[in-house]
């Protein structure tokens, strides 16, 4: 039986509010990768678009870097955190000013699957020719 790796994938600085993309990300938990990347397409909110680039992002470090196979994969970790927060004013009435923050988020998605299995070695015939 082969073993189960996992593969991270990070994106900070997200510019949206943690709850709106806590909302989309609670749609693909503990789901094929496949299938979270089919439901994110058909997803008409905004944080689908991040969503997917960040699981399309531990797919690809999955199967490029690390060797695993591609079919196998699963998202075993979703999590959205909070980021940094812009502290801004808005200007009122009488010349008040109203504050308020924009929230940042940021996304770790990580990825479990099991290897490749490795191709057999092809046997390549050494012929020195001699002049």
């Amino acid at each position: 039986m082969a073993d189960v790796k996992t593969v991270r994938a990070y994106i900070k600085g997200v510019d949206q509010t943690p709850r709106k993309v806590s909302l989309v990300a609670g749609l693909v938990r503990r789901r094929s990768v496949a299938d979270a990347l089919v439901i994110l397409e058909h997803t008409p909110k905004r944080a689908a678009l991040v969503l997917k680039k960040a699981i399309a992002s531990a797919q690809a470090n999955a199967v490029n870097t690390h060797g695993l196979d591609g079919k196998t994969l699963e998202i075993k970790t979703l999590s959205v955190t909070t980021g940094p927060r812009l502290k801004r004013f808005k200007p009122a009435s009488r010349g008040r000013a109203l504050p308020f923050q924009k929230k940042s988020s940021h996304i770790l998605v990580e990825v479990a699957g099991t290897e490749k299995p490795k191709k057999p070695a092809t046997k390549v015939n050494d012929k020195k020719e001699t002049k």
